[in-house]
């Protein structure tokens, strides 16, 4: 990491906030896990104010629990908060499908189905290809969510998304779960090439029902 005084505090903790993130997706962080302040104060050459600050960060997003007197820790997702999140994404994604089936051009169209190509390709690859598939997947919702133009929804959706991915991982492990989400896939794009917003809509509320049961 550039060192404290190289950076502005802003982009320092904003530094910090990106790395911690990336470990607790990566489980180096658990779910759970009390953060050790003082040691990653150390580990990083930096003190612990900007290290607070990039907790506080994480602690909106809710990766991050505060608590009085004891710190902080690793959130700990609830069955019943990783139904609230996916109900809440499938009512943003899903109308977003819909807008996106009716408004987007014939070159935005050709973007999702080539992020959507991209995917099945990573999915043949098995195990090899996993990390690409998440990151591909998560492109192909977010490049939608840009289509629809409605950057509230983006804003939200990509809140909620840190949350899932707390779980997320997990569920499209579980055996034959990534070959569902590529079939739920291939009905979204079907539909959006149909320029059907119902179907589309309808498609995409499937996807997340379906990825809320293997999460859970």
């Amino acid at each position: 990491m550039t060192s404290e005084q190289s950076l502005a505090p802003r982009a320092l903790y904003q530094e910090v906030a990106e790395q911690l993130r990336e470990r607790i997706f990566n489980r180096e962080l658990p779910p759970g896990s009390w953060i050790d302040e003082l040691r990653l104060a150390k580990d990083y050459g930096i003190s612990r104010t900007p290290l607070r600050e990039a907790l506080k960060v994480l602690a909106t997003e809710g990766l991050v629990t505060m608590k009085v007197r004891r710190g902080a820790y690793v959130t700990e997702v609830s069955e019943q908060d990783l139904a609230d999140v996916y109900h809440v994404l499938a009512l943003l994604e899903s109308d977003a499908a819909g807008l996106v089936a009716t408004q987007a051009s014939a070159d935005e169209l050709a973007q999702l189905q080539s992020l959507h190509q991209e995917l099945v390709a990573a999915a043949r690859q098995g195990p090899a290809g996993r990390t690409a598939f998440f990151s591909l997947n998560e492109q192909f919702h977010m490049r939608l969510l840009d289509i629809a133009r409605n950057r509230w929804s983006r804003q939200l959706s990509t809140d909620l998304r840190k949350v899932m991915k707390l779980n997320r991982q997990h569920s499209l492990l579980k055996q034959g779960r990534i070959q569902e989400s590529l079939d739920e896939h291939q009905a979204v794009m079907d539909a959006l090439l149909a320029r059907d917003a119902a179907a589309a809509a309808r498609a995409m509320k499937r996807h997340f029902e379906n990825g809320l049961e293997a999460a859970t």
